[in-house]
């Protein structure tokens, strides 16, 4: 789950005018020409409404003329696609347009109310994925690549348990897979979260910044993040976060995350499609703990792991350093997956 870090600017810009600007912990790190090269020609993304069992979402689209793979991303909480957009944009180029790039956004985590206030538990975020595999990529002959980030990660573990017939791969991105009892973090939103009171105060703080002019959120969104975060990663913000509704289920599909993670991991199914699926971990990320890399490393012995060391944070896609780099690690895993398929 990445709500946190989203938390965090929010809660910083609240107090804006009464503090100097923080630092933020998203890196902007100096890009090479071949990195630079690389944002420059890449492929731009299609955005569409999508009605699915009833509920509408956005779709963040890449359409490959002749696709060996689609790669499905699932995103973690806030589940706003335009957050990723420097990372599906960069992963499409990376994969030399061999596969058709898809991400979903969750349910009622829209610019506008489509849902008129309704809140959707991950159980029901989980069902609207499948629903809309079964709907939209039903007369997709290729094989399916999930790539899930935070609590997505957990959803596509999900997915490939239900389509094991359609999904080849999936890789989990600073995996959010259980609750992590010594973060202070997670005990803060947890609370929040359960709290109705606390819930709807502070969504109605939240928006109360949303119903400023955009000029202005933007401003207070930069100077409470930096100038590290890409302008696609704070238009996300103030367009799509800084909405009542919008944190209203943030917030409550936190509270059934903490509910549904508290049970162990389906740890027998990671073992059986060990060799089908890939993990990235942070260095510091108490969403997806080194503790839990671990974890899997001794209950799933031969389990592909990496630790990203590059201080990227959880929120890597904030930064198009972080997207490039994290996309370039994918793309490299989902080329060896298909390139020892092929030599079999």
């Amino acid at each position: 789950m990445v709500f946190a870090h989203h938390l965090s600017p929010i809660t910083r810009t609240l107090s804006y005018f009464s503090r100097r600007r923080i630092s933020s912990k998203c890196r902007n790190l100096q890009m090479g020409s071949e990195n630079l090269s690389l944002i420059d020609t890449r492929k731009r993304a299609n955005f569409r409404l999508c009605n699915v069992s009833g509920y509408k979402m956005d779709l963040l689209e890449i359409h490959a003329k002749d696709p060996k793979f689609h790669v499905l991303f699932i995103p973690g909480n806030p589940g706003v696609i335009s957050f990723y957009l420097d990372f599906l944009e960069s992963l499409y180029v990376l994969l030399d347009g061999t596969a058709s790039v898809t991400a979903i956004s969750h349910i009622a985590q829209t610019e506008k109310n489509w849902e008129h206030g309704r809140l959707f538990s991950l159980q029901e975020q989980t069902d609207h994925k499948m629903n809309f595999i079964e709907h939209e990529l039903q007369d997709v002959e290729v094989p399916i690549v999930l790539v899930g980030h935070s609590i997505g990660s957990y959803i596509s573990l999900d997915i490939f348990k239900r389509f094991q017939g359609k999904v080849a791969y999936c890789i989990c991105l600073y995996p959010f897979l259980a609750v992590n009892t010594k973060s202070s973090t997670q005990s803060i939103i947890k609370k929040i979260a359960a709290s109705r009171t606390l819930s709807t105060g502070f969504s109605s703080i939240v928006a109360i910044l949303g119903l400023l002019p955009v000029w202005i959120s933007r401003i207070l969104v930069k100077n409470s993040v930096g100038n590290s975060w890409s302008p696609a990663a704070v238009e996300a913000l103030c367009s799509h976060v800084l909405r009542y509704h919008t944190v209203q289920n943030m917030l409550y599909m936190a509270m059934t995350e903490f509910e549904k993670l508290s049970e162990v991991p389906d740890w027998s199914f990671m073992r059986e499609k060990k060799s089908q699926m890939a993990f990235l971990f942070g260095v510091d990320d108490h969403w997806g703990p080194l503790d839990l890399y671990e974890e899997i490393s001794n209950k799933v012995p031969g389990a592909v792991l990496a630790v990203e060391k590059e201080n990227f944070t959880h929120a890597f896609s904030c930064t198009e350093a972080g997207s490039l780099w994290v996309a370039k690690h994918v793309s490299g895993l989902i080329k060896n997956y298909f390139s020892k398929i092929d030599s079999e």
